[in-house]
Formats: structure tokens, sequence, C-alpha cells
């Protein structure tokens, strides 16, 4: 299949030299590819270009000449470098008009100034023939506007949440209405902890070279997933070639599977813990804070986590968790005993079920022969069961990646004991 107009193919460019930069992470890109995806209509390029009329004018008529849809993200604003409107109609040699329902929006929204500033009137200013894509919740509307035969260009501000919102309610009903797929495309997430991707992917490769559905693995910190994605008509027949290969990825793959889609190994633990009535405590050192962050991120956690201390001195380990001062002398801070002295003294604390405590090197120094940067002890306890886990992470990995793997061993490990002990 080749790419070109009569495949009905969808461009994304994103706009804004911060962008280019690096300042901020293209997000908007990648969510609405995954909405295209997911209405079954097939995508080709991504640009990134910058605040600059001229280059942008330039993306805008080669993908003119290529695809049916242009969908842009940022320079919708009322500052000088927002030109996305104005750089679209120079292009096609088209003559600006105010709105005057969007400019009475505008005014709605900022009438706690007495003056509208002149810099927010632009946001009013569309080619002629534009339908307006209102903004419910900035100032910045988009258009969906045909400047020629069997080209359309959707345009979108750069703040993710007022771009979702406009999709949702304007753009997305537009595309079903005017360019409708013969097939929907259906997707499912598998996430995976505690198994490399590469012995994952020597367990499942005769499932990897199917089809339809197929199955793509992508690697993260401590985390592999594999999206499932199907082809079908409806998302009834969609599911039904999902269906068994997921059952057969989890026969394969068994307890490592810790979670689907947007689910977290947090939320898979506060989901297991409120299931058992059960709560948590935390004591962490080298995590700093991190599994309590993880953990509250999760709306509803305070019915099973109970609080944490972050021990990061001696001091703090021996003064506030009562840390025997010997444990740390005679085998380090970095130790079984001194991190099971610290998870059973967190959970008599806070009175929890449950208690992780975390001591490690995280580095870059620190370490010595013994104990290197990456050394991470781990202990897990509550009541009737006790988990002393010790990991090495490599000193090659940096500070942040040592921190944050920690966290997914202890969350993943409390997992797998919560499991066990059901």
């Amino acid at each position: 299949m080749t790419e070109g107009k009569s495949n009905q193919g969808v461009e994304i460019l994103a706009i804004g030299t911060e962008l280019l930069l690096g300042n901020i992470v293209n997000s908007n890109a990648k969510w609405l590819a995954e909405q295209l995806a997911l209405i079954g209509l097939p995508h080709y390029r991504q640009t990134v270009v910058g605040d600059n009329i001229e280059r942008l004018k330039e993306i805008v008529l080669e993908t003119s000449e290529r695809s049916h849809i242009l969908i842009t993200t940022g320079g919708l604003g009322p500052t000088p470098d927002d030109l996305t409107t104005e750089t679209i109609a120079q292009a096609f040699k088209a003559d600006l008009v105010e709105d005057k329902t969007v400019l009475k929006d505008i005014k709605n929204k900022l009438n706690d100034f007495d003056i509208i500033p002149q810099s927010n009137l632009k946001q009013s200013l569309f080619p002629e023939g534009a339908n307006i894509l209102p903004n419910p919740l900035g100032t910045a509307p988009g258009m969906i506007w045909s400047p020629k035969d069997n080209f359309t260009i959707i345009t979108f501000p750069g703040v993710p949440s007022e771009m979702k919102i406009m999709w949702e309610k304007t753009a997305k009903p537009w595309i079903l209405e005017n360019h409708p797929s013969e097939k929907l495309i259906k997707s499912k997430t598998i996430k995976i902890s505690g198994i490399p991707e590469s012995a994952l992917i020597e367990r499942i490769s005769d499932l990897i070279t199917k089809k339809n559905p197929t199955i793509a693995p992508y690697a993260s910190l401590g985390e592999v997933k594999l999206r499932i994605t199907a082809q079908a008509k409806t998302a009834q027949e969609a599911n039904e070639l999902i269906e068994p290969i997921e059952f057969e990825l989890e026969k394969r793959i068994g307890l490592s599977i810790f979670g689907r889609d947007e689910e977290s190994l947090a939320s898979i633990v506060i989901d297991l813990l409120r299931e058992r009535r059960e709560t948590i405590s935390l004591a962490e050192s080298c995590t700093g804070g991190q599994i309590a962050s993880a953990l509250t991120s999760i709306p509803g956690s305070s019915d099973v986590f109970l609080g944490g201390v972050v021990a990061y001195s001696n001091s703090i380990k021996q003064n506030i968790l009562k840390v025997p001062p010997n444990l740390v002398e005679e085998h380090g801070a970095v130790s079984a005993v001194v991190t099971k002295s610290m998870a059973n003294k967190t959970r008599q604390l806070f009175n929890s079920d449950w208690s992780i405590a975390v001591s490690g090197i995280a580095g870059p120094s620190g370490g010595n022969k013994i104990k290197p940067v990456g050394l991470v002890e781990i202990f897990i306890s509550s009541k009737t069961a006790q988990e002393s886990i010790q990991e090495n992470f490599g000193p090659h990995r940096g500070r942040d990646c040592i921190q944050k793997l920690s966290v997914v061993r202890a969350l993943d490990r409390l997992r797998l004991f919560l499991l066990m002990q059901s």
C-alpha cells in the first residue's frame, strides 16, 4: 500500500520552537497517533517545526499534495510567536475574517480584565469558510478548514488538556462522519515486570510474527509492555482476535504480568491491599519518598497507605525508627538486618499490616568493592511473613535509574508476596 491521497492518510504537525529545543516532550503527537489508530484512520508522518512562518508554510503546502488531513498542534495562543492560523491562511492566499462568536467567547473568558488585550483578539481571526473548533477550556479555538479539494486542516492548541477535549467533542465526530474507516483498530497493552525484554521475546517469538493481531514490545525502566493490536470491522470482532493471544501470553508469562492498559504497579498494589482490607507504611532511604509518591498518585490510596518515613540519614534511622546503632555500625545502613529493623519498626510505628523498607547506594559516590553503587536492600514485613530482597542494579545506570528501579522492584515484590499469600 503506497502513501497517498487514495489512502486518506493523515499527518500530524507539532508546532513550537520549544519542541525542537527539547524543552518539552512532544506528547501531543503520541496521543493523537493513538486516537487515530483507535478509529482506524492511517497516519503516515509526524513532523515538528519551529515558530517560523516560511518553514511552516512550506510544510503545510507539501502536506496538501500528499495527504487528506493535516492535524496541527500549537501556535494558536495570543503571543507574537503564535503564528499557525495566519501562516496557514497565507499559504493558501486566504484572507482572515473575524468570527464574532469566538470574539464574544474570548471576552467572556477574560471578563476579569477591563480591557481585552489586543493580542487575544487575533485568536478570533480565521480563514473565510473555516469551521470553528471550540475550546471549552481556553481562549485558543482551533479550526477545521478545507483550503482545497481533498485536503483538510484541523488545528489544535498545544495545551494537552485543551487539545484532548476539543478532539473528543468536535474533531473526532467530524472525522468519523467525513472520513469513515472500513476497519477499526483496537489495542490492549499487557504490562510485565521481572523479565528482561530479550528473554521475554524469546518466550513469545512465534506470537510476534503474527499479522493480525500484531504484538509489539515496548521496554521501559523495569517494565516491558506488549501491545496487542487487532484490525476488524467491529470492536467485538477485534476483541475476539485479541482474547486468545492474551490468554496465550498469560500461560507463558504467568505472574510476571502485573497489569493491563492504564494500570500501574502502584495501582495494582493498592487494589490488592484494599481487597484484603490491609494497610501499608514505608521506610525509605535511597528512594527518598518515591515509593510513597507512587502510591499516593493513585486516587483512593488513603484507604490503605497510612504514611512513611524518609530515613535518609543514619541518625533518623536510629532516633525515629529506633534501629539499634550497633546494627548500622556492624552491618552498614545498606544491609538486610538494618532494612529488616526499619521495616518492623515502621510497621509498629504506624500500626500497619504491611511495611516496606528500602536502603541502597544510588551513587554516583558512596560505594566500595563490598557494597558497590547500585546495591539496594529491600525488606517487606507483615505480622505473619517477611521477605528480604537484595538487588544490584549496577553503577552504570546512574542515580535516577537506580532509585526508580528500586521503587519498581519493591512494589513488584510486594505484589507477588500478596498474591502468594492469597
